[in-house]
């Protein structure tokens, strides 16, 4: 039997290599390099001068190019240069007569595959070379790819992406940032981080956390945007590591919950304001009939009773006051709790606030205390309720004058225009300020620190506010003061 012989040839991809050399003898030796068994593969094509090399760069036909460092007036960094310039990704490897580090580090610098002395290079250098090159950018390419498929997605993502050190200071962030927090990429780089956050420590547990952690998921805290306006906002950071597993960078996510925050808090107080007005509607029904006729036997009694005694006075004024009193707490507590009809016509804003204003100027006046004002020279009219807008701020500046010390208090009011389509009010005074506890509670129907008040002057001003679709912020430390800021929408 005669031995079977298989004939197998391996179908392997050509790769089409130009070289430029202004030199033919240095061309011939190239040839016969690549013309060894072992570069099989590899397809040599030559060109003589720079400008050559330029045009056929332009033809994008070649996998590979070697460049002379030597061409006429140019140099082969010079060629690697203009034919990135151009759009060419094709791998480019130097070569040179001579061994000179210099040129060695500037063609890597500048994106050179591979730098080769000529009197060292053999057939299997050659092609080695060549082959390491065509490998090593097709993976660059490929990274490139997936590097824009994931830039793409960071760049059109709607969360807000960021690319942070370990100090959480910006390294990259996506245009969603920028719209977040008012600041370009660019200043984001430069930006402390301190100056985002309206709370210090909520930073520093933020960076705790994430460093002990290594990451760190819906951490609630408020963000200032770069117009001085707050936004709660959920962060979530975790790390990424280096190849030995220590951390590298991090990245995270910011979620905008401020109007989800809003929306929870309206649905809260209105159903605060139903359970109040449901009270108010029962005690209105038990309360006012049988108040209706002790307020009459009262006035028959005055008429049967001595209206000369001192004493017979005295009690029956107590009474009436105290009648009108209860009458009083039941009108309030309906008119606080029931929805409001508007009657809203495009006004001055800054014109309101000021006529809001003089309702208080006398009592200011006797306290002795200072006003200052601030009022935005910008299109402030706004479709609003004149009088219950009225309403609504006078309430905010009698606390804050009853809040400040005789003699020493000083109230700071000022209007101003969003960039959200909004104008808002700001009433700050010198007072005693109030406590966490307290301000998660000032809008509770009934709930007063004044002594003798009834607690529902807060919850008519953020029932005003709510009818107008508008928002109402408190800021407010202890010993220092509180700021109160009513927006209404234009």
């Amino acid at each position: 039997m005669f031995p079977i012989s298989l004939d197998v040839t391996e179908d392997k991809e050509i790769i089409r290599v130009l070289l430029i050399e202004d030199d033919e003898d240095d061309y011939l030796l190239t040839k016969a390099l690549v013309s060894a068994k072992e570069n099989s593969t590899i397809k040599l094509n030559w060109v003589d001068s720079y400008d050559q090399a330029i045009a056929a760069i332009e033809e994008n036909q070649y996998d590979v190019y070697l460049v002379d460092y030597r061409l006429g007036p140019y140099t082969g960094i010079d060629l690697i240069q203009e034919a990135f310039r151009l759009g060419c990704r094709a791998p480019m490897i130097l070569l040179t007569g001579q061994d000179d580090l210099t040129v060695d580090q500037s063609a890597l610098e500048l994106g050179a595959a591979d730098y080769l002395v000529k009197g060292r290079i053999d057939a299997q250098l050659l092609g080695r070379s060549i082959r390491y090159a065509l490998r090593q950018a097709s993976v660059l390419a490929e990274l490139a790819q997936k590097e824009n498929k994931y830039r793409s997605l960071f760049e059109r993502s709607i969360d807000a992406i960021f690319v942070a050190d370990n100090e959480l200071h910006f390294q990259d962030a996506n245009p969603s940032v920028e719209r977040l927090l008012g600041y370009s990429r660019e200043e984001l780089r430069l930006l402390n981080p301190a100056r985002l956050f309206a709370d210090l420590d909520q930073l520093r547990k933020l960076r705790f956390n994430v460093r002990e952690h290594g990451q760190i998921k819906d951490f609630e805290t408020t963000l200032i945007h770069r117009n001085g306006r707050k936004r709660i906002c959920l962060i979530s950071v975790w790390q990424v590591e280096d190849i030995v597993g220590k951390p590298e960078w991090y990245q995270g996510i910011v979620r905008d919950i401020t109007e989800q925050k809003r929306a929870q808090q309206d649905l809260i107080l209105a159903e605060k304001l139903t359970m109040t007005g449901k009270i108010a509607r029962s005690i209105a029904h038990e309360v006012r009939n049988p108040l209706t006729n002790l307020s009459l036997a009262l006035e028959q009694l005055k008429d049967e009773l001595e209206t000369d005694s001192e004493y017979v006075t005295m009690f029956t004024d107590i009474i009436g006051r105290n009648v009108d009193r209860i009458g009083q707490l039941i009108t309030e507590m309906l008119n606080s709790s029931k929805p409001r009809d508007l009657d809203r016509k495009k006004q001055d804003f800054n014109g309101v606030v000021k006529e809001t204003i003089q309702l208080i100027s006398d009592r200011i006046k006797l306290k002795r205390m200072r006003l200052e004002t601030s009022f935005s020279p910008d299109d402030c009219n706004a479709l609003i309720d004149r009088d219950q807008v009225k309403t609504a701020l006078l309430n905010i500046l009698v606390n804050a004058v009853e809040a400040m010390q005789e003699g020493k208090g000083v109230l700071l009011i000022k209007t101003n225009c969003t960039d959200d389509g909004r104008v808002y009010v700001e009433v700050s005074d010198n007072g005693g300020g109030i406590t966490e506890a307290d301000r998660q509670r000032l809008f509770d129907p009934f709930f007063t620190g004044k002594s003798g008040g009834m607690g529902l002057g807060l919850t008519a001003t953020q029932n005003i506010i709510n009818s107008h679709k508008g928002s109402i912020e408190v800021e407010s430390q202890v010993n220092q003061g509180t700021t109160f800021r009513l927006y209404f929408p234009k």
